[in-house]
């Protein structure tokens, strides 16, 4: 794997792939989502859906290099690229389990908000407490 600072495994499903035997490109997107929240779950420890504030995906691009199939435990690897008072910009790479060469390359960016209003707030200090670690 590329170096990653923090991984995620996600493990394929049936209903993953598409008549061509392969997962499906929309399927890529619902595995960065998991691997970012997921990894902010079990690093805080804190259900990041009872915090004041949450990120909001505001744009999100990908990279196919290779397919996945199933079944398989893909690993997301996790970087930060950016980290500003109320953004993250991730870098996330997919992995066929421990082959170093990602299937996949993508770039997810969360914009914090309030729960009530949806303005525009800093990250909560527990969620920048594990995105530090990752940045690059």
């Amino acid at each position: 794997m590329s170096s990653p600072h923090g991984t995620f495994t996600i493990t394929t499903r049936w209903e993953d792939e598409d008549v061509y035997g392969h997962v499906n490109n929309v399927k890529y997107y619902s595995y960065f989502d998991t691997a970012v929240n997921g990894y902010l779950i079990r690093e805080t420890g804190t259900d990041i859906r009872r915090l004041p504030a949450y990120g909001i995906v505001a744009e999100s691009s990908c990279r196919f290099l290779r397919e996945l199939k199933f079944p398989l435990d893909v690993v997301a690897g996790l970087k930060v690229t950016k980290l500003g008072s109320s953004s993250v910009v991730y870098e996330i790479s997919l992995h066929q389990g421990d082959d170093p060469e990602p299937a996949a390359i993508g770039r997810f960016v969360h914009v914090y908000v309030t729960g009530e209003d949806r303005k525009v707030t800093p990250i909560p200090d527990v969620i920048r407490t594990v995105l530090e670690p990752l940045t690059v």
